[in-house]
């Protein structure tokens, strides 16, 4: 189990690094970060915002998978 918490401000490519569940989500919603060359530069939020989603239910629907 992982003692860092999972935030919003976190990198996309670090949270897909960490815990690989969370490319399932990415992918339902049809988010295309995985294998994105910007994912090291992109927080959670930031991505959120460029893909239309809530970023508080893409971030909660993250902690779901993790």
């Amino acid at each position: 189990m992982s003692t860092i918490a999972l935030t919003s401000n976190m990198m996309v490519d670090d949270v897909m690094t960490r815990w690989p569940a969370t490319i399932r989500v990415f992918l339902d919603h049809r988010m295309k970060c995985v294998g994105c060359p910007i994912a090291s530069f992109h927080s959670i939020a930031d991505a959120s915002r460029g893909h239309e989603r809530d970023p508080a239910a893409f971030l909660s629907a993250l902690k779901g998978a993790v």
